[in-house]
């Protein structure tokens, strides 16, 4: 059963109550309320008395040395211990030292933001280092076409391609559901539904075809190659690739890489088929436009420019977002956290970067006379 720490008070002749004694163990498991006990007694104390005190530690050496220095009470009947514990508590500061008031809102705004942009440029120097470093690799190829790691190629195609296949042609071909759906409802307004299959076959083959795959690539395949690549570097397999002479850059990123730009053109042109078949779909029961007349009247509308247009842009996507995967992989040093948060920033890198160059191919083929 625990001992609890307990007090009397005693008086002396005249009946005024003089002393406080401590009995039990003072320390932090049998204190109880032993504090506000103590405080709510009455009647004018002149000392402590701790000669029946069994045990103490740091906690009940403070609550007494607070409790005497408050009254101006003086301690008898302590052990060496106690004195020991009551010289070191009486070092403590009774306050705790003020906290400097930091900078303002305003300038640790302005502060974070520099920051934000001084790591932008850091990661993009590196990313440039990167890219540099991908191109000697693919030089050292060329050059040796026996360093080329055949059998992971094909794997990485058959990753970034066909095992991606069926959640590429399910989305293109909503999408083309949507597009045509949409279009249509504003098109009646001005009588011209029929236009729904332009404007269907040109953004689905130059435009949302290859965008929407080359996000999908990203948030599937960049991911993954981020994760495999940072797990490898967590368990070191990149540094022993190094050590017996083999080219991580060739051994590990150069293959993904050739697999992502071979396989994102198949992808956007099979992705731009499915969502006009989707188009066709949809307008076959809501605008009473044949299956077949509305494929025939888009290989009539659908200039072949747009089609160059989307094959064009795809080797540059599949770039990015292989490269963006690889790169955030070989910048995981520490934990299993790092990789997650390295798989993220490569997704959320890869799809911004190709929304925006998106936007520039936009306005370069269009003063190119590509419209």
């Amino acid at each position: 059963m625990r001992e609890w720490a307990e007090f009397t008070l005693s008086g002396s002749d005249q009946g005024g109550v003089h002393t406080v004694a401590l009995k039990g163990p003072l320390c932090v498991h049998s204190l109880g309320n032993l504090d506000g006990k103590l405080a709510a007694c009455g009647g004018p104390v002149e000392r402590i008395d701790m000669s029946g005190v069994t045990d103490i530690d740091t906690t009940g050496a403070w609550l007494v040395k607070r409790f005497a220095d408050e009254h101006h009470l003086e301690i008898v009947g302590q052990s060496e211990a106690a004195d020991r514990l009551f010289a070191a508590v009486g070092r403590v500061p009774e306050e705790a030292a003020e906290v400097p008031k930091g900078p303002g809102l305003l300038l640790r705004t302005v502060a974070e933001f520099g920051d934000v942009v001084v790591n932008w440029g850091k990661g993009f120097t590196k990313s440039i280092g990167f890219l540099g470093e991908l191109i000697l690799a693919m030089g050292g190829v060329i050059r040796h076409p026996s360093r080329l790691r055949g059998t992971a190629l094909v794997f990485h195609m058959q990753h970034v391609g066909i095992n991606s296949l069926w959640i590429i042609g399910l989305m293109s071909f909503l999408i083309g559901i949507v597009i045509a759906q949409q279009g249509a409802v504003q098109l009646a307004q001005f009588g011209a539904e029929i236009y729904t299959i332009n404007l269907t076959g040109r953004l689905a083959m130059r435009e949302l075809g290859i965008l929407m795959t080359a996000i999908m690539v990203a948030g599937r395949s960049g991911s993954a190659f981020a994760a495999q690549i940072g797990t490898m570097k967590l368990t070191e397999e990149v540094d022993a690739m190094r050590t017996i002479g083999v080219s991580p850059m060739q051994a590990l990123v150069v293959p993904r890489v050739l697999a992502a730009m071979l396989m994102m053109p198949l992808l956007g042109f099979y992705a731009t088929v499915l969502a006009i078949i989707g188009g066709a779909f949809i307008a076959n029961f809501a605008l009473d436009i044949p299956f077949l007349t509305f494929l025939q009247r888009t290989q009539e509308v659908v200039p072949t420019t747009d089609i160059w247009v989307g094959l064009l842009k795809a080797p540059v996507f599949a770039l990015i977002v292989a490269l963006a995967g690889c790169y955030q992989g070989m910048q995981v040093t520490s934990n299993a956290e790092e990789v997650g948060g390295r798989t993220t920033q490569a997704v959320v890198t890869a799809i911004f970067t190709v929304i925006v160059l998106d936007a520039f191919f936009a306005i370069f083929f269009t003063k190119i006379g590509w419209k």
